[in-house]
């Protein structure tokens, strides 16, 4: 994701707990974004397709399922355009406002009953509002601090700790309203949500100083107001067409998921072609552009399996998993929570961890071999759940460890994918590399959503069984591919 790199006001400022006063602002949006993100995620698959009689649209179970993949591809996607008009038209800070206002009028287009028509529009605002906000917010983070502030590393733990409180949260709110109550009082939730987080925001926006208030590299005068124009009317067009194409006969939700997962397959590979035929990098990092391919394609795996929790996971804590806990009738909804719960439990372990083996820690390709193999094993960990129980259902304890197993797979690939991204980037495409490491959980979101396809809680053994141990074996192959890979990184770590 481009990330814009904002002016950093003169004089630090140490208003929040010893921290830029503009810190509090951003940790709040974040948090109440990532609380309506997750939030409705955690509900819409099952509004998709539960019975009509039961609130729900009755989508067949694999296109739902499938919807909920690529709107996540999409997600990922779209923030490479919005890092780009943050840059070069409207700067982060304006980015962020408009971000939240679309994503705040898509929850709102899911709260009304539209059936189909509201759900792909406010889909679609979604996908466009969050590529605004997701990718320039974190760039206002670190334009709160001073190249050589030392505070930053803090100052990123704390926002990122906004995330997952706002993830750990959404679906004890938003979950159980749209279970307990209605599926669009829990999408109206969400739109509530995302409305505190705005109006914290406009009210704070004077501590981010002079952070991301103008474009970082922008386009010519008399250009910008004719690209913001013709950005505006593509997103208009995007939205009429994409919205018309879905409820006619012409596409329908299913074509709507072919299209979104060919453009997912497709994207990396005309990236890589285009960085690796150029002739202003160097035979170097021409090498580390080709050890960067399978760590590129380990990540889009790895996300295809851990993205997988809010379709055919949610569909398993739903349909076939006991929910009566002493007397009580657990939400299905509330197992979306223990992912950002075990990372804020974790992550200082795992921290610890890499401080603790110092210069001993494996390298990155083995890590990501660490990431592949956790989250190939939690699959499997499905399996030997249905095992335990036979033909009753999944224990709650059980199918939570899964999501547990995931997260120490992600904390061992997620972050480390990131830096590879920064260090193995050719410096005429630096920017441009992060763009690509965002397409992997694109990616691999995209080609997951014609995977699902093959789920049903009937198969559901064969199926986690088969993808787990094929990820595993991913994870060996890569494994023994490691040494190699790491001659063709010179020397990065």
């Amino acid at each position: 994701m481009i990330v814009s790199t904002p002016t950093v006001a003169d004089a630090p400022q140490k208003g929040f707990f010893g921290h830029p006063r503009g810190l509090l602002t951003l940790f709040f949006t974040e948090m109440w974004e990532r609380f309506s993100y997750y939030g409705m995620r955690a509900i819409l698959g099952y509004y998709l397709y539960f019975a009509v009689a039961e609130g729900g649209l009755g989508i067949p179970e694999s296109t739902a399922l499938s919807v909920v993949g690529v709107y996540g591809a999409s997600v990922y996607m779209t923030g490479i355009l919005g890092g780009w008009l943050a840059d070069r038209v409207v700067g982060a800070q304006r980015a962020v406002f408009y971000g939240g206002v679309i994503i705040m009028l898509g929850h709102i287009s899911l709260a009304l009953p539209g059936g189909v028509t509201t759900v792909v529009l406010g889909l679609v605002l979604l996908v466009i509002g969050t590529g605004l906000l997701k990718p320039n917010i974190s760039g206002l983070v670190g334009g709160l601090y001073g190249e050589h502030d030392t505070r930053r590393d803090a100052g990123f733990s704390i926002y990122y700790m906004g995330i997952n409180l706002g993830a750990f949260v959404a679906p004890f709110v938003v979950g159980t309203l749209g279970e307990k109550v209605s599926w669009h009082v829990g999408f109206g939730a969400a739109a509530v949500g995302m409305a505190a987080g705005l109006v914290q925001y406009v009210l704070g926006r004077g501590n981010l100083g002079g952070a991301g208030l103008k474009p970082v590299n922008p386009l010519p005068a008399g250009h910008k107001g004719r690209v913001l124009g013709r950005a505006a009317g593509l997103a208009l067009l995007f939205v009429v067409v994409l919205v018309g194409l879905s409820v006619s006969g012409l596409m329908g939700l299913a074509g709507l998921v072919n299209l979104i997962s060919i453009i997912s397959g497709v994207l990396p590979v005309v990236y890589f072609v285009v960085m690796l035929s150029s002739r202003q990098i160097t035979r170097i990092e021409r090498d580390r552009l080709i050890a960067y391919i399978p760590l590129f394609l380990s990540t889009a795996l790895f996300f295809l399996l851990f993205e997988q929790q809010p379709n055919t996971l949610a569909n398993l804590a739903e349909a076939d998993t006991d929910l009566d806990v002493f007397g009580f009738e657990v939400p299905a909804s509330w197992f979306q929570s223990i992912n950002p719960l075990s990372i804020i439990v974790l992550a200082p372990v795992m921290a610890w961890l890499w401080m603790k083996l110092g210069e001993r820690q494996p390298s990155t390709p083995q890590k990501f071999v660490g990431g592949l193999f956790f989250v190939g094993l939690s699959f499997l960990w499905v399996v030997l759940s249905k095992f335990v129980v036979g033909p009753d259902q999944h224990l709650p304890v059980m199918l939570a460890l899964v999501f547990v197993i995931m997260t120490v797979g992600e904390l061992m690939l997620s972050p480390v994918g990131l830096s590879a991204s920064t260090k193995l980037a050719p410096k005429v495409f630096a920017s441009q590399t992060m763009g690509l490491y965002f397409l992997a959980p694109a990616m691999g979101q995209g080609l997951g959503a014609q995977v699902v396809k093959l789920y049903s809680v009937e198969n559901q053994q064969v199926y986690f069984g088969i993808v787990g141990a094929a990820t595993i074996g991913c994870a060996v192959l890569l494994l023994v591919a490691a040494k190699s890979i790491k001659r063709y990184m010179h020397g990065v770590l």
